[in-house]
């Protein structure tokens, strides 16, 4: 590790992301240094952490809706790491102030790298910004592609626990409930993310950022279904080798990869146990009960505005269904007639805006026409 400590921003502190993201650094004190917060309602959560790790009350933060308050923070001039663990479409202004500013951004939000991918890698290449990925699967891929050299890549394959209804036929997940959906069988995560991954749209967006992130094309990016969750993600290389990386499921593990790389943390979260690991099996994702990812690797390949228009669809159509308004099929449903209304370009952040905020009022009149009450 470096002898200085790196100065972080946690964004999203009082999440599942956040707080374990804590947890490594309190772990770590000499050589990370938390000196900003953000959260988006708890405040007393926020206010506990900052404490804690010593950030003054100026520099925590509620956002509560303002994501002004994420980019103000991810551009403080003594900070060297952003952690992005925004839930949503919130976190774009954070991520371009980050890659603009010159730090290093350890991305947990993946809606804003999906929905404003151009706008994102200008920002990028114009302050020399660096995106780690924490995302468990992307964080495989970026310790598989230190094997080789980009152009020496033939296919990357992410995988995916199948969620809480693997297995179950189109007509059998009619009668999804909140609490069905939300049981996930590996990962504790938010509501939101939890959701998406029981649609398998997580992995629809997880294609689309790994085509922004490592410049693969799309007909180079697999899904498998690994329900034991131990291998992460693999990188195939040309001469046919195959590298993957498996650890047992524990988010600390890319989260500190993500605040150090290209330094380990000389702290084992999730090693395999191979005395008690009996099987891994793999089988491909059943894109008929699971749409979202076919319209996931759609919009990716129509380009434009077409991931922001299904990123920004999606996040009304999960509200709705956790409020109760409408059913679990009904999400690929109002995403996919948003999809076919048309979906505009994108060139700069106002380009992205406008994108998302159609998308969503399409979105909310889609949900309307399906509501319950």
């Amino acid at each position: 590790m470096q002898s200085l400590r790196r100065r972080v921003v946690l964004l999203g502190s009082t999440g599942s992301i956040g707080t374990q993201a804590i947890e490594v650094i309190l772990a770590h004190s000499d050589e990370y240094e938390v000196v900003g917060l953000a959260a988006g309602r708890n405040l007393e959560l926020l206010m506990s952490q900052a404490s804690q790790l010593g950030v003054p009350e100026d520099r925590a933060r509620l956002a509560d809706g303002d994501p002004s308050v994420l980019a103000e923070l991810a551009s403080l001039p003594d900070a060297d790491v952003v952690l992005n663990a925004v839930v949503g479409f919130a976190g774009l202004p954070a991520t371009i102030a980050a890659v603009e500013n010159g730090k290093r951004l350890a991305l947990a939000n993946k809606e804003s790298l999906i929905a404003g991918g151009p706008v994102v890698a200008k920002a990028r290449a114009a302050g020399g910004g660096e995106i780690v990925p924490v995302d468990s699967e992307h964080s495989a891929i970026y310790q598989a592609m230190r094997s080789g050299r980009p152009s020496e890549v033939s296919k990357i394959v992410l995988t995916a626990s199948g969620g809480p209804f693997r297995g179950r036929s189109r007509a059998q997940l009619a009668d999804v409930t909140i609490p069905d959906a939300l049981a996930h069988p590996t990962w504790n995560m938010g509501p939101k993310i939890t959701i998406d991954s029981s649609t398998l749209m997580n992995k629809g967006l997880e294609v689309i950022e790994a085509h922004e992130l490592f410049g693969v094309g799309y007909d180079a990016i697999e899904v498998l279904v690994h329900p034991q969750s131990v291998i992460h993600g693999m990188v195939e290389f040309c001469d046919g080798a195959t590298v993957a990386q498996l650890s047992m499921p524990d988010m600390r593990l890319p989260i500190g990869l993500a605040l150090g790389a290209p330094d380990r943390l000389d702290q084992a979260f999730g090693p395999v146990d191979w005395s008690t690991l009996s099987e891994l099996t793999f089988e491909p994702p059943d894109m008929e009960s699971f749409p979202c990812l076919s319209l996931a690797y759609a919009a990716g390949r129509e380009g434009g505005g077409a991931p922001a228009t299904l990123s920004g669809a999606n996040e009304v159509a999960v509200e709705a269904f956790l409020d109760g308004r409408i059913a679990w099929t009904a999400i690929p449903e109002v995403v996919d007639e948003v999809l076919q209304m048309g979906v505009g370009n994108i060139d700069d952040i106002p380009d992205v805006l406008e994108v998302d905020r159609s998308a969503r009022e399409r979105a909310r009149v889609a949900v309307d026409m399906r509501s319950y009450g």
